[in-house]
């Protein structure tokens, strides 16, 4: 189910339009002005003015007490799931969650743990699916210390999950002594979308954060946020990890960036994904699950194309998308446009009319 890359090939045409990630983006000129212009210190020691602003402003939009700035959303998922878990505990998570498809196994290699895939349509399991993941707790069986959910569901189409499907899970985790951890790498995505405020969204759940990288368009950068305790813990395993980002203020300054002036415009990104996938829709042999935000899966096992040679075709055009899941993914962001939109769709159409 791992995310799979072209392979570079200089005999291909430069790419044009660029859906493989919302990943993929490059800072605006407003963004690196903002990065230019950061104030920056230390982080080691608390001495950065532009982290330590992000900070304050990702525990405020998440209602947490405090968060921490690390170079990726994987970063976030590795430290966190390390300061909520001991070795031999075990974690439960959806079949299709980046930490079990997309960490290359990080959480057994550093921490020792267990993760339990439970089962579910879209990328999200119900209450029902997680009590029947519980076990009678013994000395022969792994410590359940950890509830994991991923908003948006990348796999599972980018879907939302519903806030009271959120708050339901998060409460019986809590019943059974478990501490929760949402993945929000898209989360902003969802809040967009739904209108609901990301500190609504993330309520319930012990750890949270947010990805600047993707839909938001900053060059580097991520946070999480929970209690000041938590938090504390944190830090011990980004120090173990690599140490700090010392004048972190000149990635920091991007990311501040995106939160003040990226955000709102994510629902741009979600109205090109519904005009691609109708547009795909209209295409014989394609198989288009109709996106909640920013990405489109399509399957095409009717169309006599392979997912890999559809790729391979729109990269030759200079389209450059994915393979997750089985199926080609692509993904709007801030670099594609609706002309772009319109003009994968022509050649996506050209392409399967050849192949037929």
């Amino acid at each position: 189910m791992a995310y799979t890359p072209v392979p570079a090939d200089k005999s291909l045409p430069p790419v044009r339009i660029n859906m493989l990630s919302d990943t993929q983006t490059r800072p605006t000129p407003a963004m690196r002005e903002a990065i230019a212009r950061a104030e920056v210190g230390d982080e080691q020691i608390g001495d950065d003015p532009t982290v330590n602003l992000l900070c304050e402003r990702v525990a405020a939009l998440l209602g947490k007490e405090a968060a921490v700035f690390l170079p990726s959303g994987t970063m976030c998922n590795v430290a966190g799931i390390l300061s909520h878990c001991r070795p031999g505990d075990e974690i439960l998570a959806h079949e299709t969650a980046h930490i079990l498809t997309s960490e290359g196994g990080v959480h057994a290699a550093l921490g020792g743990f267990q993760i339990t895939p439970l089962l579910g349509a879209h990328g999200q399991f119900s209450p029902d699916a997680l009590r029947a993941a519980f076990r009678v707790p013994s000395r022969y069986a792994p410590p359940q210390t950890l509830l994991c959910a991923e908003q948006t569901a990348n796999i599972g189409g980018g879907t939302i999950w519903p806030k009271a499907v959120l708050d339901a899970v998060a409460a019986i985790a809590k019943e059974r002594g478990l501490a929760t951890h949402m993945d929000g790498a898209r989360l902003l995505n969802a809040c967009v979308a739904t209108g609901i405020p990301a500190h609504a969204m993330a309520a319930g759940w012990d750890s949270v954060w947010i990805d600047f990288t993707k839909g938001l368009g900053a060059p580097i950068g991520a946070a999480l946020a929970g209690s000041q305790a938590f938090i504390d813990q944190v830090w011990r395993w980004k120090q173990r990890l690599g140490g700090a980002l010392r004048q972190g203020g000149i990635a920091a300054a991007g990311c501040l960036h995106a939160l003040d002036h990226h955000v709102d415009r994510l629902a741009d990104d979600h109205a090109n994904a519904r005009t691609l996938a109708r547009g795909l829709s209209q295409i014989d042999g394609l198989d288009v699950q109709q996106p909640e935000t920013n990405l489109v899966y399509v399957g095409i096992t009717g169309s006599g194309l392979t997912p890999a040679k559809l790729q391979a075709e729109l990269r030759s055009r200079g389209i450059l998308v994915s393979l997750l899941g089985g199926r080609v993914r692509a993904c709007m962001h801030l670099d594609v446009t609706a002309a772009m939109v319109d003009e994968a769709v022509a050649a996506v159409r050209e392409i399967v009319r050849a192949n037929s």
